[in-house]
């Protein structure tokens, strides 16, 4: 099944008109960081305005409030001792967690804007995620130094911790649904009724090392994304031999026999749909439909690796983060690179589910 989703190519360019998505639309977000940004985040919390984090290796996480019409503006700051990796918000919208090189997890409360060292780790924390607990909202962090904690927010020591195969590159939350990736191509699947232990581990589908997890809407499984510009499709318990599939994303049409492939850097669900983005080092992004396997929109390069993405709350917002992404090593990265963050706005149907064709 590999090729039924396959593009064949990472430029949108070739690809019919029906299907070409639309940048003309879309507005970059005022005075975003000086360095490269490694994470995005919106608020999931109801209201009318959209809050933006954005985290990055200049130290800082920057959070932003997004008009409707796209405009932005900056309302908080808040710095690590080191690079910032990685970024979320509370269910409610009241704090954001993040992950840093400096070994910290930080939760900012954004109605006083305090700042509290939450957790700690033996090496830089990849990833951080909220989730709630009968006890209420509660972190937990993912880290290069093999292990995940659950922090309380209320005490020092961690509540739990995991030791697990290989250091934590990707993790992802939804409802009860915990999926991480560490190096060597493990995923693990924990049941956060159940936090202390792995429901399932798996050795990633695809062949080489895992870039990014992200969980289903419904949680019923989730993407996982890799270097070789491949994606796979992955659930939970498995239903029949077609449910689980991976598929060949941004890659260039074939020159002299050679393809080139490209990270595969973040993967987005859509909050209502359930349909997905895909977006990497090769600077664009797809629109796709898992249950139909269809492409629903390519886009043109946007001059950039892109190296995050997320969607506001109610799917209207699709917002992506262009930065150097070090996947052609350090002398790649000039000082004319771009350093943005990109919202466009979503039409219904350029992430709407296709219908399904019946079959004679």
């Amino acid at each position: 099944m590999a090729g039924l989703f396959s593009t064949g190519t990472s430029s949108s360019t070739t690809a019919p008109s029906q299907t070409l998505g639309d940048l003309s639309k879309d507005v970059a977000l005022n005075n975003p960081p000086e360095d490269s940004i490694s994470d995005i985040a919106f608020s999931p919390a109801q209201g009318n305005t959209d809050f933006l984090a954005v985290s990055s290796w200049d130290k800082k996480v920057r959070i932003y409030e997004i008009a409707s019409t796209g405009q932005s503006e900056g309302r908080h700051i808040y710095e690590h001792a080191g690079p910032v990796f990685n970024v979320d918000f509370s269910k409610d919208g009241t704090k954001i967690a993040s992950a840093g090189a400096d070994n910290q997890v930080k939760v900012c409360d954004l109605a006083s804007t305090q700042t509290a060292q939450v957790g700690a780790h033996d090496q830089p924390v990849r990833c951080v995620r909220f989730f709630e607990s009968g006890n209420g909202p509660m972190v937990v962090s993912g880290s290069w130094d093999k292990t995940i904690k659950y922090w309380d927010m209320r005490q020092q020591q961690p509540a739990a911790q995991i030791q697990c195969q290989e250091r934590v590159y990707t993790m992802d939350v939804k409802d009860n649904l915990l999926v991480m990736g560490t190096a060597d191509r493990y995923i693990n699947v924990i049941d956060l009724k159940n936090p202390t232990k792995f429901y399932k581990t798996l050795q990633s589908p695809l062949k080489w090392q895992t870039k990014v997890v992200s969980c289903f809407t419904d949680s019923a499984g989730f993407a996982i994304g890799s270097i070789e510009g491949r994606c796979a499709i992955q659930y939970v318990e498995d239903k029949d031999s077609s449910s689980n599939f991976s598929f060949k994303c941004h890659r260039d049409p074939p020159s002299n026999n050679v393809v080139t492939v490209h990270a595969v850097n973040d993967i987005s669900f859509h909050p209502v749909y359930g349909t997905f983005s895909t977006a990497g080092s090769d600077g664009s992004f797809h629109f796709w439909d898992k249950d139909a396997k269809h492409r629903l929109k390519g886009y043109p390069n946007v001059g950039g690796s892109i190296v995050a993405t997320t969607f506001n709350k109610t799917g209207n917002i699709f917002a992506y983060a262009i930065s150097y992404d070090w996947s052609k090593g350090y002398q790649h990265n000039t000082t004319q690179y771009p350093i943005k963050v990109m919202l466009h706005p979503v039409d219904a149907d350029e992430c709407k589910p296709r219908p399904a064709v019946k079959k004679r």
